[in-house]
């Protein structure tokens, strides 16, 4: 790996603050900014061209843990020529349903600050992010997701076909339910080893860890959109082997490759670029990450993260899991919109 990096490096935000300084750094001196507010004031950038994420598809079960990474550079760090931090790109991803179609999942970043030191190779911020979640267009042209729509739309109810009216799901530090903030720190976590598939120690620049535990849903307000919501959830955790699912850790080791210089006209467009790639079901813009696997490789299937008894109807019924998924669509139905359908 080439080691040259773009001039302009100046330094010294990181350690204009002993405060901010490992092996507890504690940025509560700054004030945490939107995201998009200060893309004028980016001049370097490291890019994850390795985002390895982590988790259990059973909770409490540490050999039902899953590695992916996601696609190459769908996140990134943003700072001055000074290190400090002013926007971090967080991950979107596409994930489908048998019965729903494909939805938009996207890690919204609603805070963030932090500090960059290239000349010592570490770095430290905090942040605060929302799951969203949406249906893409082609999701639209689903049978069952067509007859909800219509019916939602008759009753002049929320229907999550766009960011805006979204499915929001909470995070927060890892195992205190009470901070929203939580830190993307130096190194691989220290909760799990990884296998090597998922490590890049030899071609990155750099390596970070993020632990974000999983809220509930955020509430609308609305029972039958509440309700509505955690259908479309469950249905997307089943598929995804339960990476949103509340309690969860959701766990993310960020391999960075080398400073390079901020276009930040590119920058402020890079979220609605993915956007639109993934809605066209073009599949993510820089390339393919890769599947769900175990530690040992073996590739991870929805219906190993089923619980005993999801598995029992399986058997006994004989269902699959379009069926079953149909089945609670129905029930959602019944159960509001009886005089209706």
């Amino acid at each position: 790996m080439s080691t040259q990096i773009p001039p302009g490096w100046k330094g010294g935000f990181a350690q204009s603050n002993p405060a901010f300084a490992y092996p507890t750094p504690d940025l509560s001196s700054l004030p945490m900014l939107d995201n998009m507010d200060n893309i004028d004031l980016l001049q370097r950038q490291q890019g994850v061209k390795w985002p390895e994420f982590s988790w259990q598809t059973i909770l409490g079960k540490e050999d039902s843990r899953c590695f992916q990474m996601f696609s190459p550079y769908i996140s990134r760090l943003g700072y001055t020529d000074e290190g400090r931090v002013y926007s971090i790109i967080c991950p979107q991803q596409g994930a489908c349903s048998p019965v729903f179609g494909c939805m938009n999942v996207e890690v919204t970043v609603t805070g963030q600050r932090g500090w960059v030191d290239e000349d010592t190779k570490t770095f430290y911020a905090d942040m605060t992010v929302e799951g969203t979640i949406w249906f893409s267009p082609s999701a639209h042209q689903k049978e069952w997701v067509q007859k909800l729509w219509k019916v939602f739309n008759e009753e002049k109810l929320d229907f999550p076909t766009s960011k805006e009216k979204a499915i929001k799901v909470t995070t927060h530090k890892f195992q205190d339910s009470s901070q929203p903030i939580f830190p993307v720190s130096q190194g691989e976590t220290p909760r799990f080893q990884s296998p090597p598939f998922a490590r890049h120690e030899a071609e990155a620049w750099n390596v970070g860890h993020i632990d974000v535990e999983i809220g509930p849903i955020r509430k609308t307000g609305h029972k039958v959109v509440d309700d509505f919501n955690k259908l479309v959830m469950d249905a997307f955790n089943t598929a995804s082997g339960n990476m949103l699912k509340q309690g969860n850790t959701l766990t993310w080791n960020v391999w960075f490759s080398q400073p390079e210089l901020v276009d930040t006209e590119e920058w402020r467009t890079h979220a609605e670029r993915w956007r639109k790639s993934i809605q066209a079901d073009h599949g993510s813009p820089t390339g393919p990450g890769t599947d769900a696997r175990y530690f040992d490789g073996t590739p991870f299937k929805p219906l190993d993260a089923l619980d005993s008894d999801m598995k029992g109807v399986l058997k006994e019924e004989t269902h699959d899991l379009e069926e079953v998924e149909i089945n609670k669509i129905k029930g959602f139905l019944n159960k509001h919109f009886e005089d209706k359908i």
